[in-house]
């Protein structure tokens, strides 16, 4: 059998090729092994997100833990990530797992795992899951019998969905939101956050919230080239505030302002820590990946919070937030985390944050970056993914780990830090990361620059140096 190796964010595959239900069993054997040598009478909370197979991937995953004799606690129908994570926590559960390939095109699925805290496994806990994975399933998990462990108390079934919901209305504003004269946007990408925001907020503007687990022959990522339509209808009707969009299982945010422009990650944790300061008063340490603009570290110096810089994948955000006193964790990917929630990304979490923002200060989006920019300076951030054979990918990769590149074009590097991947930093605050993906066969580009000129060229002139 195949080797199954997890990645920045979980197990991930080809549906029918590597992602099969004998896989699946194998991991979950290997995870049920794990709990009973870890945790005393352990139990899992179990979901699905929308994705092809979700739900038979996921009973897959409840008979081979049930015939292991652990406790499970299942989730009707499909759900988001932060869902099952937040289940983990309030069910008192050992661990969570949730079947979902996240952002990745549609012909993926993926196995997530998250720790009883309510956030990310943390790597080492899932090396020592990973080092044990069997070569087949020894389990004759096909023959249960489900309904007699509903009986027997071993399966439970749980609204997760509902939990989220009263979690929600617990921590925001949710008045002041709906009696503001905000007129709001929501796309779902197709993906887990449709039902629970037509539950939220049934009046604003929703787009793609049907089930289509083909998710349109689309990848569910929350990038602009992904949501062009989401993006023309903002500008077509002209009186919609802001747009909201989540990926495939609701952990990652995308954003639009109401002239329908994108707002990136960076702008958006910068906006994020701003708020959960001036208006919450919070504090904390703040976690953000090497991807996310150095611009952090001035927001924090000037409102005397300590930053600190991880290696890409939010598990490594997810131990500070697990034991420390943390602000704000966030990656350049849209996975962000705040306090007063659970230590894991959550899309409509952050959403719902700058919408309470926008709605109590009586400020557009645009003026909120105004308002920031006077603190950081404006800055216009860009990113490329490179679609490359695995040959020339891995030329690129040996040049950067050989620091072959001293320059791109007009742009000379001052300074690079190997933290996870290349970041190489030219003058003016500019910058330049080359990353190979964690889980498909492409490499990607990140650059920001003064303006949006500035970081188009950026990356111009990187894609003349690595491909000649």
């Amino acid at each position: 059998m195949d080797t199954i190796k997890f990645g920045t964010d979980g197990w991930r595959a080809i549906i029918a090729k590597d992602f099969t239900v004998e896989n699946v069993a194998r991991v979950t054997e290997a995870t049920g092994v794990w709990l009973k040598k870890n945790f005393q009478s352990p139990s899992v909370v179990v979901g699905h997100d929308c994705r092809f197979g979700g739900e038979l991937f996921a009973d897959t995953v409840t008979r081979v833990l049930l015939a292991q004799g652990l406790k499970v606690f299942l989730a009707k129908d499909f759900v988001s990530t932060p869902m099952v994570s937040l289940g983990a926590l309030k069910f008192s559960a050992s661990l969570g797992i949730i079947i979902t390939a996240s952002h990745n095109p549609p012909s993926y699925n993926g196995f997530k795992l998250k720790g009883h805290y309510g956030g990310p496994l943390l790597p080492e806990k899932i090396q020592e899951i990973e080092d044990i994975i069997p070569e087949v399933c020894t389990l004759d998990f096909q023959h249960l019998n489900t309904e007699s462990f509903v009986a027997g108390g071993l399966l439970q079934y749980v609204d997760l969905e509902t939990l989220y919901l009263k979690h929600v209305e617990e921590n925001f504003d949710l008045n002041a939101i709906k009696n503001s004269d905000l007129c709001l946007a929501y796309d779902s990408m197709y993906g887990a956050g449709q039902r629970i925001m037509k539950r939220l907020f049934p009046n604003i503007v929703h787009l793609h919230d049907d089930y289509n687990p083909g998710f349109h022959g689309q990848a569910p990522e929350p990038i602009h080239k992904n949501l062009i339509e989401f993006s023309n209808l903002i500008k077509t009707r002209g009186d919609i505030d802001c747009g909201l969009c989540t990926d495939g299982d609701a952990d990652r945010i995308g954003l639009y302002d109401s002239k329908g422009n994108f707002v990136d990650s960076h702008h958006i944790i910068l906006l994020l820590v701003k708020y959960l300061v001036e208006h919450k008063k919070f504090d904390g340490k703040v976690i953000t990946a090497v991807s996310v603009t150095p611009r952090i570290k001035k927001l924090c110096q000037h409102f005397g919070l300590e930053n600190v810089t991880t290696k890409i994948g939010f598990k490594y955000i997810a131990g500070y937030m697990i034991s420390d006193n943390v602000l704000l964790g966030g990656e350049e990917s849209g996975g962000i985390s705040i306090k007063g929630h659970i230590p894991e990304r959550d899309g409509i979490w952050m959403g719902l944050t700058l919408w309470e923002y926008m709605a109590k200060t009586g400020k557009k989006l645009e003026q909120l970056i105004e308002d920031l920019y006077s603190i950081t300076g404006p800055f216009f951030y860009e990113r490329n993914d490179l679609h490359l054979d695995e040959k020339l990918k891995q030329t690129i990769v040996a040049n950067c780990a050989g620091e072959k590149y001293k320059a791109f074009g007009t742009y000379r590097v001052e300074e690079l830090d190997t933290t996870d991947g290349w970041k190489y930093f030219f003058q003016d605050e500019q910058w330049l990361m080359i990353r190979a993906s964690g889980t498909e066969p492409v490499l990607r580009l990140y650059a920001e620059g003064r303006d949006e000129f500035c970081a188009k060229k950026i990356l111009q002139e990187t894609k003349k140096a690595i491909l000649q």
